[in-house]
């Protein structure tokens, strides 16, 4: 299977389908939740999906109701314009790398293969995990590590990594893991190569960035009461994603009115979800996963 799509059936009910509206899902990977949507909708719905990962384009759907969009999904807005979409009634974004990225061992996203430094989700990117660890400066290099990996000594590894390059560029996974050994004790060798793994990933694909530009053009994107879902792996994501909801912004807090109230675009729908233990057993990979529901103000 190409990827399990996980929390399947909450994200998808979070958008609370409409028989003829029209859904987006920025994150199409497998399908999984897109096929999800298109049971729900009617002859007349439709669904726009993005995926800006070559592998995950050859998974198209035949169905006349929905258009595969081979980009990233920061260009939302631009996209659906093309395609005479202004407004939509629901957007899905599960952030998850895929778990086919993962069992691709040539793309150099798992710890479990020896493979290039690439981590690139397009091939198009012309900014790859080799020249993050052998093109960085140090202070570049211990940002990545700190604030992506949450590596309490970044500083001491870019220092390593840094004086490995200049002995031998470091080409492979394999390569990094050896530079970085002093590192890795054999019981947290797996946690701690994951969250260096994490940092570069992070890095090269720019995923910050794109999900703070998505969700900042969501509301303008939204029909009044339109929803948003999202799955979210990691505190840095699922952190961006609350603090929009709650304050349509990323930082700071959001400017009070002459009484006291602050308007903000969206208002969230229930509480985070996280999946069953029976979905973690049968997918681990959805252990570190967080759902949250927002809709549009109507006000808006």
């Amino acid at each position: 299977m190409y990827h399990n799509p996980v929390l399947l059936k909450e994200s998808v009910d979070g958008l609370d389908i409409k028989e003829n509206g029209v859904y987006v899902d920025v994150t199409f990977g497998g399908g999984g939740h897109s096929k999800e949507i298109l049971k729900r909708l009617g002859a007349g719905g439709k669904l726009f999906a993005f995926d800006q990962d070559e592998d995950a384009q050859a998974n198209t759907l035949g169905d006349e109701r929905f258009v595969l969009i081979a980009e990233n999904f920061r260009y939302i807005t631009q996209f659906l314009k093309f395609y005479g979409i202004r407004k939509v009634d629901g957007i899905l974004a599960d952030y998850g790398v895929s778990s086919h990225q993962f069992d691709q061992a040539e793309r150099g996203f798992s710890t479990r293969f020896d493979a290039d430094l690439d981590m690139r989700m397009s091939k198009r990117n012309t900014l790859s995990a080799y020249e993050v660890v052998n093109k960085y400066r140090y202070d570049e290099l211990r940002k990545v590590l700190f604030d992506y990996g949450d590596i309490r000594n970044a500083n001491a590894m870019a220092k390593v990594i840094i004086a490995s390059r200049e002995i031998e560029e470091i080409r492979t996974t394999d390569a990094l893991k050896q530079a970085l050994k002093q590192f890795l004790p054999e019981h947290k060798q797996h946690k701690i190569l994951a969250q260096i793994y994490q940092a570069i990933r992070i890095e090269v694909n720019q995923e910050i960035e794109v999900i703070k530009e998505f969700l900042e053009q969501v509301p303008d994107l939204l029909k009044p009461n339109g929803r948003l879902s999202v799955i979210s792996y990691h505190s840095l994501e699922d952190r961006l994603v609350k603090r929009f909801i709650r304050a349509g912004q990323f930082e700071g807090e959001p400017e009070k009115d002459f009484y006291g109230n602050i308007e903000v675009p969206m208002r969230k729908v229930g509480g985070l979800i996280i999946p069953s233990r029976e979905e973690i057993k049968q997918n681990n990979r959805a252990r570190s996963a967080k759902l949250r529901i927002a809709e549009k103000n109507d006000k808006k």
